[in-house]
């Protein structure tokens, strides 16, 4: 709390804008560096034609939308940890390979879930229209 306290905090319209262009360059270096965001990125983009296509109920949006965010929020989590014990060692250490793998590892069983969500929605869907 003393580093908090030292630091004298703005509030105000100004700090808010700052705040959404550094949130947006995270995004950005996110995008450009990881191969994964753009995945995401693919797949959100299919999640959605499908959305749209196959007329999904407002329960079903929200749920496609939750498991949309969420996969992105941990990839970013996964990317921020990653980043930060590449920036704390260059050499390799036990530790940080458990650090690194375990976020990768939520990201997984993250996408794994998010991909079971989805058949379950758009499998019957689809299923419909044969």
């Amino acid at each position: 709390m003393a580093s908090l306290d030292r630091k004298k905090k703005q509030f105000g319209f100004k700090r808010i804008i700052s705040s959404i262009k550094n949130s947006w360059n995270g995004l950005k270096a996110a995008y450009k560096n990881e191969q994964s965001v753009y995945i995401h990125l693919i797949c959100t983009i299919i999640l959605l034609l499908f959305g749209f296509l196959l007329k999904i109920s407002t329960t079903e949006w929200l749920i496609i939308i939750a498991i949309i965010g969420l996969t992105l929020v941990i990839e970013l989590l996964n990317t921020a940890i990653e980043s930060t014990v590449d920036l704390v060692t260059k050499e390799f250490h036990p530790l940080a390979k458990v650090a690194k793998d375990t976020a990768s590892a939520a990201e997984f069983v993250l996408t794994l879930t998010s991909a079971i969500i989805a058949l379950v929605i758009f499998i019957p869907k689809i299923m419909e229209l044969l």
